[in-house]
């Protein structure tokens, strides 16, 4: 039987269906990119035949002037000493180490709602979906799957306001950190409805809401504050394409929150830290109720193991989670740090192609 289609093999697994094999990527920072592709002599996602989908976000109309955030960053000038000021608004410090930058928050000063109503938080009501609708033609039209990140909001909305200070918000006044959250949260909903309109088969959405051990705050905090705005984003899209697949990306423990994200419609969960959470309890927990995609620990395995222990962890967990049914998609639950041995990668990759199924 000849193989299936990336768009056939992202469907069949996120569906629980029988798979020729599971769906498998990688992610890397740019150093590691770097020296893979001169080791390889290719690009890594050609080379490897990666299973990425892809798709395009909506955008700007021509002639278009972002604002100017400069005005947050009286201290800084943009270019010297590795300063840069990203798309919201964030500062970033660049201190020579490889592609970290600390955070420098826009509103990290604030001390009136005022400040934060004033806000120019980027509106993406005018932006334009002819991109996004063209990619997920090119997408299916090459048998591909037609995927699109549609936002961050917890995340945005900290970076803008400052780590703590955003913290602060939620517990003395509120009412600051929902104005931020929803001004995010209109955004990727819309976003979502573009992606559902023009066919997308998935839209990936999330926030890093957990550490190592368990949430970074209360889980009930999080469903009064964040669950509600991914909920009505969730429900947007699937008013108009029911099917569409949403996958949510939360590093560290998230298993307090992991029935609230099933109820509101999450199918695919990232990247399930093999450190933090373990995937087979969880599987028996939630069964096909939950697809997954990572398991393959970057703060462990891929740094850490060798080759042959690389393909006997891919190996046995795909076994454990019946892979072949589906449901499991193996990638690095992070993206790969310089650290990571070449061999690892390629071992990781060969173990993945290792598990075909031949139907």
């Amino acid at each position: 039987m000849c193989p299936m289609t990336k768009r056939e093999r992202f469907l069949a697994c996120a569906g629980f269906e029988q798979v020729d094999r599971p769906p498998r990527y990688a992610g890397f920072v740019p150093d590691m990119r770097e020296r893979l592709a001169a080791h390889l002599n290719a690009d890594p996602e050609t080379y490897f035949d990666m299973d990425i989908g892809h798709g395009a976000p909506l955008m700007p109309p021509e002639n278009y002037e972002p604002p100017d955030y400069s005005v947050y960053h009286p201290e800084y000038t943009v270019g010297q000493y590795g300063f840069t000021i990203d798309e919201n608004g964030c500062g970033h410090l660049n201190h020579g180490f490889y592609h970290f930058t600390e955070y420098i928050s826009p509103l990290r000063h604030a001390t009136s709602l005022a400040e934060i109503e004033d806000y120019p938080v980027i509106d993406n009501a005018d932006f334009s979906d002819r991109a996004m609708r063209a990619a997920c033609e090119h997408a299916h039209a090459h048998g591909n799957f037609a995927n699109v990140f549609v936002g961050h909001m917890y995340e945005n909305a900290w970076q803008v306001r400052g780590y703590e200070p955003f913290l602060l918000d939620l517990l003395t006044q509120r009412d600051w950190a929902e104005l931020l959250l929803d001004r995010f949260c209109d955004n990727n909903r819309r976003m979502a409805i573009a992606a559902a309109q023009a066919g997308y088969d998935c839209i990936a959405t999330g926030d890093d809401v957990a550490n190592q051990q368990a949430m970074m705050f209360h889980p009930d905090l999080w469903r009064d504050v964040m669950k509600p705005r991914w909920a009505s984003v969730i429900e947007a899209a699937r008013s108009i394409k029911p099917d569409i697949h949403v996958w949510y990306h939360s590093d560290g423990n998230i298993m307090d929150i992991l029935d609230d994200l099933i109820e509101i419609g999450i199918t695919i969960l990232n990247p399930v830290q093999p450190e933090c959470m373990d995937p087979i309890q969880i599987r028996k927990r939630y069964g096909k109720r939950l697809a997954f995609d990572g398991c393959i620990g970057t703060q462990s395995t891929f740094p850490f193991a060798t080759p042959h222990a690389m393909s006997r962890t891919v190996l046995e967990l795909a076994e454990q989670l019946d892979a072949d049914h589906g449901g499991l998609a193996l990638s690095p639950t992070h993206v790969l740090e310089p650290e990571v041995p070449m061999a690892n990668i390629v071992a990781f990759f060969e173990a993945c192609d290792a598990l075909q199924t031949g139907i």
